[in-house]
């Protein structure tokens, strides 16, 4: 049984957690990805790579009660492993949507990225799973030229539609941060002012307040 925080994830695969078997995520990643289910993951949803995984917190989630900040600090304390928190926004669930990001990012150092459905969770993975594989392929072969360049073209649009999510950002301030800050993690520990410096006071402004 794979236990969190000792799962070996197969190079370009998926392992889920068995309880998304027959769900749409699981459908809509069926054949854009190698997705394994299993058992025992813990808290952990999704492990993209040995070292990357996913909590998912669907809209009945937080509507059913504090289970979830449960899951959130058992997810959190997963060792040695970077963890994402994709997160479903609707209008049901958009009142609890303000605690959950004060929990996620500033009490538990997490990146959230926040979803409308199980369908655009899927996407997300999915561009996440190429920027994950190539990332790693680069720590293993920083110095191939050829690495550097797929990386150029597969990391960005996943990154690219998680900052576009971001209240006051479209297309042009994402690249520019982006450019700047080159991850989620980076751009959510950013200071007013760095923000400022690339985007500006108001588009900066709403950026820190997310």
């Amino acid at each position: 049984t794979a236990r969190a925080g000792s799962v070996v994830v197969p190079y370009g695969h998926v392992i889920g957690n068995e309880k998304w078997r027959g769900s749409e995520v699981a459908r809509r990643l069926q054949g854009k990805v190698r997705l394994i289910f299993e058992d025992g993951l813990g808290p952990v949803d999704f492990h993209l790579s040995n070292r990357t995984c996913i909590l998912h917190l669907s809209e009945a989630d937080l509507v059913a009660g504090d289970e979830f900040k449960r899951r959130l600090v058992r997810f959190r304390n997963t060792s040695n492993l970077m963890g994402l928190v994709i997160v479903e926004k609707t209008q049901i669930s958009d009142q609890y949507f303000l605690a959950v990001q004060k929990l996620v990012v500033l009490e538990l150092g997490m990146a959230l990225l926040p979803v409308s459905n199980q369908g655009e969770a899927a996407q997300l993975i999915i561009q996440l799973v190429s920027s994950v594989i190539v990332r790693e392929q680069s720590r293993e072969h920083g110095t191939n030229p050829f690495l550097r360049k797929q990386r150029a073209q597969l990391a960005e649009p996943a990154l690219f539609q998680a900052v576009q999510h971001i209240p006051g950002v479209g297309k042009s301030k994402a690249l520019l941060l982006l450019q700047q800050f080159r991850s989620i993690r980076r751009l959510c520990n950013a200071s007013l002012s760095e923000l400022e410096q690339v985007v500006g006071q108001t588009a900066a402004q709403q950026i820190y307040a997310f």
